[in-house]
């Protein structure tokens, strides 16, 4: 999103400052081959954005010499600054409170259970005796996640206490994040829920939210919950379609995200019912708002666009030939050096919409979460929802020539 969000903002013929505490950050990570997407801005501007009460003076002193219409983000640390900003600047955009509440998974838990919307049993403590305690109430197994980080980081599987111990040190021992921020000292313990995952991908304009679809997601590399894979739409019947979406918009309704936001919230289709297992309150990630393009012609990119600067969105349907499209992705096993990875025939296949792989003399890590992967391919399906399949065999063929020494 990093990079589709400066084109979209460029392609709806708008102007973008890019605001930021460590540009370096950027341009470390700029695209091979393509135009860096910062060179995009009208102005690069250095700020303490961790800093929200010497931030949002500033911007106001900005706001008067620029003349902002709206702000945005793609990386889920800043979407709570970002809509503290609007606020202050009187600028479109959801609530504080309720991006807050989103981005922090402890507050999601306790609003949706107030709310009635079904979720997992959970509990929330920072000393190791009362985490004990009620792991065994919840009961083995069961998952611990962190309450404010993304990408699966630190989510973890524990089957017995032993466990438990080892997944709760290793998150003490993680104690800010990649932008610098003091994470929260709380652990996240959930019941852990039977059923495929999948998740509801919406636009939330004047009161009003739009449900664009349900994707699917596989997962791997145990007890991670690393996301291997998506497809768009998701192979369902009409009745889990239907329940996974009117729980998306029971935890919107519950939040209070219903203007101003695309959404991406992940449910649980479990033997008792949908669950909600996150609400994530930006479009979403991997690649995912690429195969909603891909077979329904919405740019959710486009769309996000337009909610931050108070406008109706475009979420007009085409035929693009496509009836599915999926993406996977190349999650790695082992530590080393990635000596050998050919995706040439894969590029030239038939239906491949993109292959995406990383270049040798790589430094690689076994994979924990999802900011791992060594790539990814992407296909689709004119005929039906066949995409998924067509992603696996393309995968079988890259990861034959896969070499990490």
């Amino acid at each position: 999103m990093s990079r589709l969000l400066p084109r979209a903002i460029r392609e709806s013929g708008h102007e973008f400052t890019f605001l930021t505490r460590d540009l370096h950050h950027y341009l470390r990570s700029a695209p091979e081959g393509t135009a860096h997407p910062l060179l995009g801005a009208r102005n690069v501007i250095t700020a303490d954005t961790n800093d929200t009460e010497t931030l949002l003076p500033r911007v106001e002193r900005l706001h008067s010499v620029l003349g902002f219409d709206g702000v945005i983000t793609s990386c889920d640390y800043y979407l709570p600054v970002v809509a503290r900003t609007a606020a202050r600047l009187g600028l479109p955009g959801p609530a504080p409170e309720a991006v807050e509440n989103a981005c922090r998974k402890d507050a999601t838990r306790r609003v949706l259970a107030d709310a009635g919307v079904p979720g997992p049993r959970f509990a929330v403590h920072e000393e190791w005796a009362e985490l004990a305690r009620s792991a065994g109430e919840i009961g083995y197994p069961l998952v611990v996640k962190p309450v404010d980080l993304c990408a699966g980081m630190y989510v973890r599987r524990v089957d017995d206490e032993e466990q438990l111990a080892a997944a709760v040190k290793a998150l003490a021992g993680f104690p800010v994040n990649a932008r610098g921020q003091r994470r929260a000292p709380v652990v996240l313990l959930e019941e852990l829920l039977d059923g495929p995952e999948v998740s509801v991908e919406t636009v939330s304009h004047a009161g009003a939210v739009h449900v664009i679809g349900v994707t699917d997601k596989s997962v791997g590399g145990a007890p991670a919950f690393i996301e291997t894979g998506h497809m768009f739409p998701a192979a369902l019947s009409s009745a889990d379609t239907e329940a996974a979406e009117r729980t998306a918009l029971g935890a919107l309704e519950a939040l209070g995200l219903t203007d101003g936001v695309v959404a991406h919230t992940e449910i649980k289709l479990t033997s008792a019912g949908p669950r909600v297992v996150e609400v994530n309150p930006r479009p979403a990630g991997n690649r995912i708002t690429e195969l909603v393009r891909h077979v329904t012609g919405i740019d959710l990119a486009a769309a996000f666009v337009d909610v931050c600067l108070g406008r109706a969105p475009d979420l007009r349907r085409t035929d693009t030939g496509l009836r599915s499209a999926a993406v996977g992705f190349l999650v790695p096993g082992t530590t080393g050096t990635l000596e050998a990875l050919d995706g040439g025939r894969v590029r030239t296949a038939p239906d491949v919409l993109e292959v995406q792989l990383a270049e040798p003399g790589r430094q690689v890590k076994a994979a924990g979460s999802n900011n791992e992967y060594l790539g990814h391919v992407m296909a689709g399906d004119p005929a039906g929802t066949g995409a998924r399949a067509r992603v696996e065999a393309l995968l079988d063929e890259v990861r034959s020539g896969l070499v990490i020494r």
